[in-house]
């Protein structure tokens, strides 16, 4: 039998509520953000972080992010936030920008191919309020198959991930349309890897 996605209301806690049981059962859930709507799953979870690589066809050389609800999640994700990282966080979170720093020892090493992790808190009230709801951080890529275009709409989500994610929360159109700006700071000095909506200098 065929898996049917359910498309729901970003806004209604009874949404939520069961976007984050599906969460707890390790399935893939759709989300709004302030750039493009995401696809995630519990970040904790090396299982789920597994099918979300299935999912999109993603190669396992590509790492996967973590969008967090609050800063006091940072902790649970990372080891290490340099100076200058912490300025940037402190100038323009929440909001389109994504850093890579050291991560965590304890999460998944499926997560990413090396040290770091790539993290942001969106600027989204109804994917912060549901993010914090899962438990604060989220293991997140663009909601779409690899090589496809970006979802902008809960509707592209669901052209693309229909029967793949178990339920797609719809806020609207997501405010930004692009994918956020990537700086790394894994190295002796700070790269910028995607320039997005923020143009930074570092």
């Amino acid at each position: 039998m065929q898996p049917v996605t359910e498309l729901l209301n970003a806004t209604e806690s009874t949404a939520i509520a069961q976007a984050v049981q599906a969460i707890r059962r390790g399935e893939l859930v759709v989300f709004p953000t302030d750039t493009l709507y995401g696809v995630g799953v519990d970040a904790f979870n090396e299982t789920a972080v597994n099918k979300l690589y299935a999912a999109k066809q993603r190669s396992f050389s590509k790492g996967i992010p973590i969008l967090l609800a609050d800063l006091s999640d940072l902790e649970k994700v990372v080891t290490a936030v340099p100076d200058l990282a912490q300025r940037l966080i402190e100038k323009h979170w929440p909001g389109p920008l994504t850093i890579i720093v050291p991560k965590a020892t304890h999460l998944p090493a499926n997560l990413s191919p090396n040290e770091g992790i790539a993290v942001r808190i969106p600027d989204h009230t109804a994917g912060r309020a549901f993010i914090r709801a899962a438990g604060g951080a989220l293991a997140t890529s663009s909601a779409n198959l690899s090589g496809r275009p970006p979802a902008t709409t809960a509707a592209a989500a669901l052209a693309q991930l229909n029967g793949i994610a178990a339920v797609i929360l719809d806020d609207g159109p997501s405010p930004q349309q692009v994918a956020s700006t990537i700086v790394s700071f894994l190295g002796p000095a700070p790269v910028i890897v995607r320039q997005g909506p923020l143009t930074i200098s570092v």
